[in-house]
C-alpha cells in the first residue's frame, strides 16, 4: 500500500512539474508582424557637391518581445521600391533611380531584397536600446550596431533606429575615393545613413 501511495505521489509531482513549464510566472515571447504600410526605411547619401535622400519599403518582417522587452526581429526590404524624394524633376529622378538599381549600386535585378536580422538587444534604460544585427545587402552580410527606441503599447510595437553604413563593405564602390583616387568633386562618400521606422502588431 505504501509503495502505491509513493508512486501516486511521485506521479503527481511529475505532472505538476510538467505543467509548470507551460504556466510559469513569466510571459511567453510574442511575435509582432510588421505593418509594411506604416513601416519604412529612409536613406541619406552624401557626395562632395550635395546629397540625396529617399525611402525603401519593407516587404516583410517581425519583432519578438519577451516580458515587454524587445529581444529579436527579422526584416526584409524591397530594393526595387527604392525612391528618391529630393529630386522634383521626373526625368532626372527616374534616371537617378535607374542608376541606383543598376550594377553600379544595388543591382536589384540580381538582389531584389536586403535583410536585417537582430542578433543582440542591449537595454539602455526606459525605451532606449542598442541593437546589434546582421545587415545583408547584395548578398553580403556585415554586423552593425546602432541606438534605437522601442515602445510597446498593448498589441502594438513601434521601433525607431538610425545606423551609419559603409557602402563599400557591400561591394558598392561607384564614385568612392577609397577605390578611385582622381575623381575630384564627383566623389560620393562611403558612409550613408539609414533610418528604420517599424510599426508592428500581434
Amino acid at each position: 500500500m505504501r509503495t502505491r501511495q509513493f508512486l501516486a505521489s511521485l506521479a503527481a509531482v511529475v505532472l505538476l512539474a510538467g505543467g509548470s513549464a507551460f504556466v510559469g510566472p513569466g510571459k511567453k515571447a510574442a511575435s509582432y508582424k510588421v505593418d509594411a504600410e506604416k513601416s519604412v526605411l529612409k536613406w541619406n547619401g552624401k557626395k562632395v557637391t550635395g546629397e540625396h535622400f529617399g525611402t525603401v519599403k519593407l516587404s516583410d518582417g517581425a519583432l519578438t518581445v519577451d516580458g515587454g522587452k524587445l529581444t529579436g526581429g527579422t526584416f526584409t526590404f524591397d530594393m526595387n521600391s527604392i525612391a528618391c524624394t529630393d529630386l522634383t524633376d521626373a526625368g532626372y529622378n527616374a534616371k537617378f533611380i535607374g542608376h541606383m538599381k543598376s550594377e553600379d549600386f544595388f543591382n536589384t535585378a540580381k538582389f531584389p531584397t536586403s535583410t536585417f536580422k537582430i542578433t543582440k538587444v542591449t537595454p539602455k534604460g526606459g525605451n532606449a536600446y542598442d541593437i546589434t544585427g546582421n545587415m545583408t545587402i547584395k548578398g553580403i552580410t556585415n554586423a552593425v550596431t546602432f541606438p534605437a527606441t522601442v515602445k510597446v503599447t498593448g498589441n502594438t510595437i513601434e521601433a525607431d533606429g538610425k545606423a551609419t553604413l559603409d557602402r563599400t563593405k557591400y561591394d558598392i564602390r561607384y564614385g568612392s575615393k577609397s577605390f578611385f583616387e582622381n575623381i575630384g568633386d564627383k566623389a560620393i562618400y562611403d558612409d550613408f545613413i539609414v533610418e528604420m521606422k517599424l510599426v508592428a502588431g500581434k
